[in-house]
């Protein structure tokens, strides 16, 4: 139904039931990026994404997602795909180089591979910053992956 007469609307839909998912988690900072992890695989079982649909990988870190995400939506066997992962600002530039480059990577997979990627690397200045927003953030990237996926996948229809 839609809010304006004579409008289409496309409903937000959270339902994951016959999605598949892969996950790209990173393993530095890992403490990070296990509870992004759980927080993310635990909210897309509970929306109906079967845990034989969802896959998950583990690079080094950030840099190594994009690549990993462009392989995974290369094979065409998935409905949206999330990177998960934590880069924690410290003394010296790096921080800037590995967040803007990693978040360019993920948004072009996206783009040029014509599927959802979920971002959830979280790009903090504290250790404390990351943990205390690692739970909400897992969940909504599995929110997103699924209402993106179900909305192209009406739009495509």
């Amino acid at each position: 139904m839609s809010r304006f007469e004579n409008v289409p609307e496309i409903s937000q839909s959270l339902d994951g039931k016959g999605l598949r998912v892969a996950i790209v988690a990173g393993r530095f900072n890992a403490n990070v990026g296990e509870g992004l992890l759980g927080a993310c695989v635990e909210e897309l079982l509970a929306r109906g994404v079967a845990a034989s649909d969802i896959l998950i990988a583990k690079v080094p870190g950030a840099l190594e997602m994009p690549l990993t995400l462009q392989t995974l939506a290369q094979t065409e066997e998935y409905d949206a795909l999330i990177a998960l992962g934590a880069v924690i600002r410290g003394d010296t530039y790096h921080f800037e180089i590995v967040s803007n480059e990693m978040a360019a990577g993920i948004t072009r997979v996206q783009l040029d591979w014509d599927i959802p990627v979920a971002n959830g690397v979280l790009t903090t200045n504290t250790d404390e910053q990351a943990e205390i927003r690692m739970d909400v953030k897992g969940r909504e990237c599995a929110q997103c992956a699924i209402e993106m996926a179900n909305l192209l996948r009406t739009i495509r229809a």
